[in-house]
């Protein structure tokens, strides 16, 4: 059995991690440009530190990025080399519309995409693109709020039709918020929300998530309207949660903390808020505002297709003050002693893909695609830039046969799978260069140091040769 023979397999970049030009074909500024890394990255992210530009102080590697936005073409012909079937990049609204509430979009930075998109088309790679990466102009933060804000809907909207009729035909699969749980636990970088003192920031979120959702929900109608060919995807930052132990408490722990999550995909794939969700709402004192017809559009307009990503499986207890955190991601877990750690503290679970893809199928009944995967290691090259990454090959081929599991024992409908960050990219979560996921090396550093050199890892060929054998060949020789 194995994997479709239309199995979709390639890489996944966003364009603030990848793409630097920040000022370049008429590109505004955006939430994205101004979070630095360093030890005030993570209270900027989570729109307690305001900054809304840039210092002196800091430095800003989304600025620079690997510069792809000069280098696209070397960049996408090394993923033609690897024999991708997809190429999951997003585009950087400010590059459509500069500063987000203009009637007209930005010619040079529609042009700037159709050109990526030929690019990818001229290798055979089918672009599968996110609307919004975390991106959100500084102008409609400043001026609106960001996500807060139901003018963000119309703004939205203006950028989804603008795309959408403009690469007609260049893309066909579309996903519309990145990881949209996110706006959560990192409200500046998932949805431009920055606090003021004694603000309800609970009140701002949902509220917010809501305008997301109802956003998410009219770019699937346009993008059916516009072609009835395109696919639209929602996409959500997963991995299961365990019980730390049988306990029930635990055990019903760890079910509503996973439902902390589903609520998103709920909506956008079974087109309404879940009772559990709008009673737990109640019980808080939170009231989403709707407009008249907003549960109409959630209804009527689901999308085709559940993507995720997958980092490592978390783990719930009722009784969080005995038990040790695990460090380094932006979801806070409880440690689980079976399994071991990356060197940024994310715990390595194979078999926990195969649980989170029937977790989800299970619930949707729906394609599913993995869009985000992979293991962030410091690599160490040679003087050619050869990187010999034995443990990223571990790691994927682990995770490939778990999936492969999913769908040839459990019967999981899996559209395809997008390792992450396929060639070296500052982190989303970190800010570093030096925290690496790619088949291609990249010479830069944390502090913007470097030739930006491509070079290929050990992987790239054993990359090459899992797209080629279908993810039958997953041996390391």
């Amino acid at each position: 059995m194995g994997f479709r023979k239309d199995f979709l397999w390639g890489g996944a970049t966003a364009a603030n991690q990848c793409e630097g030009g920040y000022n370049e074909g008429g590109r505004g500024l955006a939430n994205v440009d101004v979070v630095p890394n360093g030890p005030d990255r993570a209270e900027i992210i989570a729109g307690h530190k305001k900054m809304f530009d840039f210092d002196n102080e800091h430095h800003f590697p989304a600025k620079v990025g690997i510069d792809m936005y000069h280098r696209y073409k070397e960049d996408i012909a090394l993923f033609g080399e690897m024999g991708f079937k997809t190429y999951r990049l997003s585009i950087a609204w400010t590059r459509i519309f500069p500063n987000g509430d203009e009637t007209e979009p930005n010619e040079e930075g529609l042009q700037f995409y159709e050109d990526l998109f030929n690019e990818c088309h001229k290798y055979g790679i089918e672009p599968l693109v996110t609307i919004t990466h975390f991106d959100c102009p500084m102008h409609l933060i400043k001026e609106y709020g960001g996500w807060r804000n139901r003018k963000m809907v119309t703004f939205y909207e203006r950028l989804c039709r603008a795309i959408f009729n403009r690469y007609k035909g260049l893309v066909k699969y579309w996903l519309t918020f990145n990881e949209i749980n996110m706006i959560l636990h990192a409200p500046f970088m998932g949805a431009g929300l920055y606090f003021e003192e004694g603000e309800d920031e609970e009140q701002v979120k949902y509220q917010s998530a809501h305008h997301e959702l109802v956003s998410s929900a009219l770019a699937t109608k346009i993008a059916h309207e516009v072609d009835p060919n395109n696919q639209v995807g929602c996409m959500l930052a997963s991995g299961s949660y365990y019980p730390y132990t049988c306990r029930p408490e635990d055990v019903w722990e760890s079910r509503k903390t996973d439902r902390e999550s589903y609520f998103f995909i709920d909506v956008q794939s079974r087109g309404e808020y879940p009772a559990y969700f709008l009673k737990d709402l109640e019980r808080r004192g939170i009231e989403i505002e709707m407009e008249n017809g907003d549960k109409e559009i959630l209804k009527e307009n689901t999308v085709d297709f559940i993507s995720f990503s997958y980092y490592s499986s978390r783990v719930a207890t009722s009784d969080p003050e005995l038990l040790k955190q695990t460090q380094g991601n932006i979801f806070a877990s409880v440690e689980n002693p079976y399994l071991e750690s990356s060197e940024w503290g994310w715990q390595i679970d194979p078999l926990g893909l195969r649980i989170t893809l029937n977790d989800i199928y299970d619930r949707y009944q729906k394609p599913l695609f993995i869009v985000e995967n992979g293991l962030g290691a410091i690599d160490h090259p040679d003087e050619n830039g050869y990187v010999e990454d034995d443990y990223r090959i571990d790691y994927l081929a682990k995770h490939i046969q778990a999936m492969k599991d999913a769908v040839e024992i459990d019967g999981v409908d899996l559209m395809g799978y997008t390792s992450w960050g396929c060639i070296d990219l500052v982190s989303a979560g970190s800010g570093e260069m030096k925290k690496r996921y790619g088949f291609i090396y990249v010479d830069l550093d944390n502090e913007g140091n470097g030739t930006l050199a491509r070079s290929k890892k050990k992987s790239f060929d054993w990359y090459k040769k899992v797209i080629a054998s279908n993810g039958e060949d997953l041996s390391n020789n």
